[in-house]
């Protein structure tokens, strides 16, 4: 045990090199391919905790364009982790070598080995094994003598001890979770091809084609065997088993064509899904803000309809092309000749017409139903203000219409779609068979160039089919992209990161230059916090200003409250004092350093914002979850402790006690129902737990009775550093 201990440790960075670390690491894991010089971590990162540590190690890894994903995980999958986690970092306990936290750089590993990466940068083969023993010896170490007295006391044997040691700590350490470290992978926002590369999926994809290439040859071929012995007049064994030998061999290529195919579609789903997800995260709150909860829904069905019609339609028209240019090849060689050849290209082009019909009928009809659709949801959202306040004769009036004209539309569509599929396969059946016609009649062409002109004609026929059911797909991912291409485009945006060099915390800068350490400094001793200066905020290019030639300071320690009507700007200005909204002019600092040298997400990690209550959300999920989004998740012991002492500070204590799984219980709108100034209340909660320097509460005490906005006040001035208090006179 002490040796892996002491192994592991030579091989493990210092946090001081954590620059060196990440960049080396991505570029042998082949997530980079342009060396990139990253700094030194600064004084108050390498003698920080793992959560600043953590963040650190996601800005850096922002930089490089990549993403680090913090894990942890149980003990007895801690193995499974590391042979699936390359690349990764993994934290050492400190209690192996001190205070001073070393890091283990995890370029991959393979069945009961790992490959790490040296400081020397060189790498080393390290049993999986020894590893997992080194991040949980602490925890081991707990337990290890109750074991050793039950083994004594059982009688177990000498060469079975050890076996009988690891089953018993695997059983009683099972649910036990440690933090174990950040996986370096893509973000799902980088470009396409690295993203299908990561995923695996390039692989299939290229064993779908070639494949599909090699059975549509095979298929020509045991025509061509079969025709070749009948136009004989006579029956030839050879022939025969030479058939059989071709048909039998599609077979195992067929079976090779599924898998392939199965697999590329559950790993580019995948990929797709996570590009949405982050996506719809990216966008602006302005981009969305007009939107109701039925173009919301829009959006999620158009997202599955994109994902299915792509997958299906992508590969039906890839696979109708190869048979239509061995089609076109093959009628070239047969009674027809080249005549016929042009023929099916002319086809083609017909039934590409046809297509473009059947996309503007499919278009239009695809708006009626996501209108229908929209009006439907926003219907039901609003049923009991209807019942209250909507007179009986008139629900119906504007169902009727969207009704009336959704259905005149589908019944084009699908007049149109009943055309396309018949004409296209079965009309050129016919002008297939009509090109063969005169050389049949003059009998010109041999049995054999007939033969081998009607294989043309079927497999023409066969890949019109297939390209007919494609591009119908196709079409409806088209028009299904007008709503999922926003999302899909969001994802792509870089990230506002704080340059790497420095760190702010508390009015203090640490940073750290190559070669030479800085102490932390402060900033401008008694200097304001926050300095706004002349703000401008318009919601049109041309309207009205809701904000202008706003300017204002707040020192740390200040309790402010703005107050002003309602429509007055008083959101606005708050919006953009957390970064929520970017003024059209004026500039922003925190701590004298503007917004765009901190980044959005460092901005919004020191000025926090409580929205109105109607902005505001209570996700369908536990309470913990609810009251810790703005921290780190999942949360510690720690973490949870604050989050109650907050909560029962604020009068919240009873309603956690009713709830049958405390922390744990279900919230949302199947879980448990919290009045309205409960909600506040667990608002103002979520709020004072990001343990930000600038807290901005937007009207969030109007629902409280006297009694809990007394108890919100105390503790909101208690806890919170700097508070700015919106509110109506």
């Amino acid at each position: 045990m002490a040796s892996n201990s002491q192994d592991l440790t030579a091989l493990a960075w210092p946090v001081s090199r954590l620059g060196d670390l990440i960049e080396n690491l991505a570029r042998r894991g082949k997530l980079l391919s342009n060396p990139e010089k990253l700094p030194r971590p600064p004084l108050s990162i390498q003698a920080g905790d793992d959560l600043a540590v953590g963040r650190w190690i996601d800005g850096a890894a922002g930089h490089l364009g990549l993403e680090a994903e913090p894990v942890e995980t149980y003990y007895a999958d801690y193995e499974t982790l590391v042979k699936a986690g390359g690349p990764a970092i993994l934290r050492l306990p400190g209690s192996l070598v001190g205070d001073q936290p070393l890091l283990l750089a995890l370029v991959r590993a393979r069945k009961k080995k790992a490959t790490l990466l040296a400081p020397d940068l060189r790498t080393r083969r390290i049993s999986v094994d020894a590893i997992s023993r080194a991040m949980f010896q602490p925890v081991e170490a707990s337990v290890n003598q109750q074991i050793e007295r039950l083994l004594q006391e059982a009688g177990v044997a000498e060469n079975r001890l050890e076996r009988a040691r690891r089953v018993i700590l695997k059983e009683q350490l099972s649910s036990f979770r440690v933090p174990c470290g950040w996986l370096l992978r893509y973000p799902p926002g980088v470009k396409l091809g690295a993203q299908f590369r990561q995923a695996g999926a390039l692989r299939p994809a290229v064993t779908v084609l070639v494949m599909y290439f090699f059975q549509v040859l095979l298929s020509i071929a045991t025509w061509y065997v079969i025709g070749r012995g009948v136009f004989q007049g006579h029956f030839d064994w050879g022939w025969l088993l030479a058939w059989g030998i071709l048909l039998f061999a599609t077979i195992p290529i067929q079976l090779i064509v599924n898998d392939a195919q199965s697999e590329l579609s559950m790993r580019s789903g995948a990929v797709f899904k996570q590009r949405l997800l982050y996506g719809a995260l990216r966008l602006e709150p302005e981009e969305i803000r007009h939107q109701g909860m039925g173009q919301f829904l829009g959006r999620v069905m158009e997202s599955e309809a994109v994902e299915m019609l792509g997958l299906s339609g992508g590969f039906l028209a890839l696979l109708s092309f190869i048979e239509l240019f061995w089609a076109i090849f093959i009628l070239a060689k047969g009674a027809g000749g080249a005549a016929q050849a042009g023929l099916l290209v002319l086809w083609i082009l017909v039934v590409l017409a046809l297509l473009w019909r059947y996309f503007q009928a499919s278009k239009e009809w695809t708006r009626a139903y996501q209108d229908m659709t929209n009006d439907l949801v926003e219907r039901m959202v609003g049923h009991r203000t209807r019942l209250a306040q909507e007179h009986p004769g008139t629900w119906h009036d504007a169902e009727d219409q969207f009704m009336d004209r959704y259905l005149k539309l589908s019944e084009n569509l699908d007049r149109v779609a009943i055309q396309l599929n018949t004409f296209a396969t079965r009309g050129w059946i016919a002008v297939g068979l009509a090109g063969l016609a005169l050389p049949f009649i003059t009998k010109s062409a041999p049995p054999q160039a007939m033969a081998v002109g009607l294989a043309g004609v079927l497999l023409a026929s066969q890949g019109f089919g297939k390209l007919v059911g494609g591009a119908q797909s196709l079409i409806g991912l088209l028009i299904a992209w007008t709503q999922v291409g926003p999302l899909f485009t969001a994802a792509s945006r870089p990230r506002e990161l704080m340059p790497l060099d420095f760190t702010l915390a508390g009015g203090t800068v640490s940073s750290s230059e190559e070669g030479l350490e800085q102490k932390p400094t402060q900033i401008t001793a008694g200097g304001p916090l926050l300095v706004a200066r002349d703000l401008t905020f318009r919601y049109r290019p041309l309207g009205r200003p809701v904000v202008q030639d706003c300017s204002l300071q707040i020192y740390p320690g200040d309790r402010l409250l703005l107050e002003g009507p309602s429509g007055g700007g008083k959101s606005t200005l708050a919006a953009m004092l957390t970064g929520l909204r970017k003024p059209e002019s004026g500039s922003l600092y925190l701590w004298g350093f503007d917004r765009q040298m901190l980044g959005s997400e460092e901005w919004r990690r020191h000025v926090v914002m409580a929205p109105q209550f109607q902005e505001n959300h209570v996700f369908s999920d536990t309470l913990a979850f609810n009251l810790l989004l703005g921290r780190r998740w999942p949360p510690l012991p720690e973490d949870l402790q604050d989050a109650d002492v907050i909560c029962r500070e604020l009068g919240l204590g009873e309603v956690i006690d009713r709830m049958p799984s405390g922390f744990q219980q279900m919230l949302g709108e199947s879980g448990w129902q919290l009045s309205h100034g409960e909600r506040s209340r667990l608002f103002i909660a979520r709020t004072l737990l990001q343990k930000a320097e600038l807290v901005i509460f937007d009207e969030s005490f109007g629902a409280l009775d006297p009694e809990n906005l007394y108890r919100a006040l105390r503790t909101v001035l208690e806890r919170a550093p700097t508070v700015l208090v919106i509110a109506h006179p």
